[in-house]
């Protein structure tokens, strides 16, 4: 039989509105009261209906995870299962639920997600993969939801978000391998389209510039993040001539190899390349792929964590974390060929 806040309260000697208040975790219960009934809650395994807990709170309990239409290759992109693994992972920890709302159209979008806001069926929302001029992000910056994006968002607007340091990190890319003697350095970029795209061909301008280095157009090509862009991209600059590569993904870096090998060129020996993200797909290329690993999964957790900030009222103004990167030199760059240090 399942167990009521009556049967809690009776077995507790208290009332079932203390019951209640213990439950919905309210100030109003002195801290032997509130023992007493844990304690009980604790013993019986008792578990609250989830319905009269959020009437009694007016929340739900649950957090939304929102990935716009164009993300196609979800299921197939390790970064994502990373990102995912870490919200899941930090919402279990908080005892709130996550929703994931995928969106197969523009239509579909434009149709459904007002009602994923507007029903309470989510306390906050969490966006991520948002492109310059994203709709949805509009629209969640007019409402009143509270909600966090992954990546910088291009608004004016104070928006709380979480980010990897994509301008350092690839700034840090270029200046190793310049340090390495490379001259000629060429860039294979995300969608410009994306702040990471952007804030990665920033950081790596000015890593070039640090060096002295001007940076040549005809050595850059852009991809949109797949193992097939990469590919394509390395076609496109190969017969110009780049020394070494910059890769804006790993995912991407894994194409440029195919390509590499495919046009008769060894890496490091003949073109040298570092990468950026730190998927478990740089440690099994061949060869292995130096790159800046981002924290991936902390990047989710942390956005949570911002979240329920939020909805408690700890913090009122917008939040902005940047976390660090860090390079991780492997063959891909040539540092061991030419004898620099790790």
């Amino acid at each position: 039989m399942r167990l009521t806040l009556e049967d809690i309260g009776r077995l507790a000697g208290v009332s079932r509105s203390t019951v209640s208040r213990v439950v919905n975790d309210q100030n109003s219960v002195s801290p032997v009261v509130r023992q007493r009934v844990q304690e009980v809650i604790e013993r019986t395994g008792f578990i609250p209906n989830v319905a009269a807990r959020s009437l009694a709170s007016n929340r739900s309990g649950v957090l939304g995870l929102v990935i716009p239409s164009r993300v196609h290759s979800l299921f197939a992109d390790p970064y994502y299962g990373r990102l995912i693994r870490g919200i899941s992972s930090a919402t279990n920890e908080a005892g709130a639920t996550l929703s994931l709302f995928l969106f197969q159209t523009e239509a579909e979008e434009e149709r459904l997600y007002p009602r994923v806001v507007a029903s309470g069926l989510v306390d906050g929302v969490i966006l991520t993969a948002t492109r310059m001029g994203d709709p949805l992000l509009a629209r969640l910056v007019e409402g009143s939801m509270p909600f966090v994006v992954i990546g910088r968002p291009d608004v004016s607007a104070p928006v709380s978000y979480v980010d990897a340091d994509n301008v350092g990190g690839a700034r840090q890319a270029a200046l190793h391998l310049c340090n390495l003697g490379y001259r000629r350095i060429g860039f294979l970029g995300a969608p410009m389209s994306t702040s990471a795209g952007v804030d990665r061909l920033e950081g790596f301008t000015e890593g070039l510039a640090a060096c002295g280095i001007a940076f040549d157009p005809g050595l850059r090509a852009d991809g949109s993040f797949s193992e097939q862009s990469g590919y394509e991209a390395m076609h496109k600059i190969f017969a110009n001539g780049p020394e070494a590569v910059f890769v804006a993904s790993d995912t991407m870096a894994v194409g440029a190899l195919r390509a590499l090998r495919e046009l008769g060129a060894k890496v490091p020996q003949d073109v040298a390349l570092v990468s950026f993200d730190g998927l478990p797909s740089s440690e099994t290329s061949i060869p292995a792929l130096s790159t800046v690993k981002q924290p991936i999964a902390e990047s989710g957790a942390r956005a949570v964590e911002v979240l329920l900030k939020l909805l408690s009222g700890e913090v009122i103004e917008p939040v902005v974390d940047i976390l660090p990167t860090q390079l991780v030199v492997r063959d891909s760059s040539g540092a061991t060929l030419r004898g620099a240090e790790v």
